[in-house]
């Protein structure tokens, strides 16, 4: 799994009046899945991208586990 960045830009996350805690590398996919969820009132099987935020999790926890790995074998 490669490092993707979905960041959305400064003027993208002020117009979707994000806050600022959630201007992460999920941002740019947080916007549509925002208007997605008013639209069908939360309705988790309609909506896409739930998963952004998780997958980048699990890919921060590997790089960090291979670099500890790496750093015990030296």
């Amino acid at each position: 799994m490669g490092a993707q960045s979905h960041t959305a830009s400064l003027e993208e996350a002020n117009a979707a009046r994000l806050p600022i805690g959630w201007r992460d590398n999920c941002s740019a996919l947080l916007i549509p899945l925002n208007k997605c969820r008013h639209q069908t009132l939360y309705a988790p099987w309609k909506c896409e991208d739930e998963r952004c935020q998780y997958d980048d999790f699990i890919r921060r926890q590997r790089e960090l586990s291979k670099k500890k790995l790496e750093e015990a074998s030296e």
